[in-house]
């Protein structure tokens, strides 16, 4: 029987006496968050959604051969007006630009990131409605 291996991960969160919250990834790369002195914890969902896609979609247009010179990503959520604020909805914005993009493949780059290897659409998809959609502009 097959056992898939599980990658371990582990990230860290500082909090000082000056209210400053910082969290840390793997490879030590800071992040300020909250107290109108860094990025919303929340944001950092969305952006790590985008984050992760983006690379994905990046990564298969290279390999589908595709001039890609510059891809923007960007998302407008709808969230609960009270508290815990949870989203409801997350539309994301892909606009990819290059010389000669089939549009057909780009699509079905973010499609293949969506369904098959974007953690974090994959760990959200099932309690955030995420839609998208997607412009093309080729030179």
């Amino acid at each position: 029987m097959y056992t898939p291996v599980m990658a371990n991960k582990n990230v860290t969160l500082h909090w000082d006496a000056q209210e400053l919250f910082t969290v840390k990834d793997r490879d030590e790369h800071q992040i300020p968050i909250n107290n109108g002195r860094g990025i919303g914890a929340s944001d950092l969902l969305v952006m790590s959604l985008i984050g992760c896609s983006a690379y994905d979609v990046v990564e298969i247009l290279n390999k589908q051969r595709q001039e890609l010179g510059e891809l923007k990503v960007s998302a407008e959520t709808v969230q609960d007006d009270t508290p815990p604020w949870k989203f409801k909805k997350i539309h994301i914005h892909y606009q990819a630009i290059g010389k000669g993009l089939d549009p057909e493949k780009v699509k079905k780059a973010i499609h293949l990131s969506e369904e098959k290897y974007c953690s974090v659409y994959a760990t959200l998809k099932d309690v955030v409605e995420i839609t998208h959609d997607v412009e093309v502009t080729t030179a």
